[in-house]
């Protein structure tokens, strides 16, 4: 993957209250989007966290617990930003392609974690299955009301528009191709083929 152009030392987001640990996790979100879990460095996130390593660790007992941390609560915030509607499927993949071509470092944390993390084990009670769990029930429910094809899986469903909805954002060598090569190189074309790849698989419920 590749890193931030910019050398510098980029200032964490403010968070709300600004409590230290607010400030943890801000800083962790830009570390780790930038360098991966293996390459981020506590005493860095801790430097622009305004704390100590010690603080850092008080907080979250490892690295790998931080990452965690900032992982599960930016999955929290996609779901809440792009609200899955089942009936509208292709809406959905509009909403997440508008939210990681708005914050591509956002999607690169989530990258690096199935990259470094893989099989890793997770509770009943962790977010990010429990957002999934709901959204299969989601469209279970449709197609038990005769709105979303009965033929497909609705775990397959889910994939399979996560998937197209993020392919420019998981492919940025073929983004730039695009920009270069299509015939309308604009970010709305992009957006409209994913929209439209989704509708002729899954239509919007009449």
């Amino acid at each position: 993957m590749s890193q931030s152009r910019d050398s510098g030392q980029t200032a964490a987001p403010a968070a709300a209250g600004d409590t230290t640990r607010e400030r943890i996790l801000a800083a962790a979100m830009v570390e780790f989007a930038r360098h991966g879990i293996a390459g981020a460095r506590v005493d860095r996130i801790a430097k622009l966290a305004r704390t100590s390593k010690e603080r850092v660790y008080a907080y979250f007992r490892s690295k790998d617990a931080l990452y965690a941390a900032v992982a599960a609560r930016e999955y929290v915030v996609i779901a809440e930003a792009t609200q899955i509607d089942p009936t509208d499927l292709p809406g959905y993949a509009g909403r997440l392609f508008d939210y990681f071509v708005a914050r591509p470092d956002h999607h690169r944390l989530i990258t690096w974690g199935r990259l470094e993390l893989p099989g890793t084990a997770t509770g009943a009670d962790d977010p990010t299955q429990a957002a999934i769990t709901r959204k299969i029930d989601l469209l279970r429910q449709v197609q038990q009301a005769g709105q979303l094809d009965p033929a497909w899986d609705p775990a397959d469903v889910l994939a399979l528009v996560n998937q197209i909805a993020t392919t420019w954002a998981s492919q940025p060598e073929l983004s730039e191709a695009a920009a270069a090569h299509a015939v309308d190189a604009t970010t709305a074309a992009r957006r409209a083929a994913v929209v439209t790849a989704v509708e002729r698989l899954f239509p919007r419920a009449r």
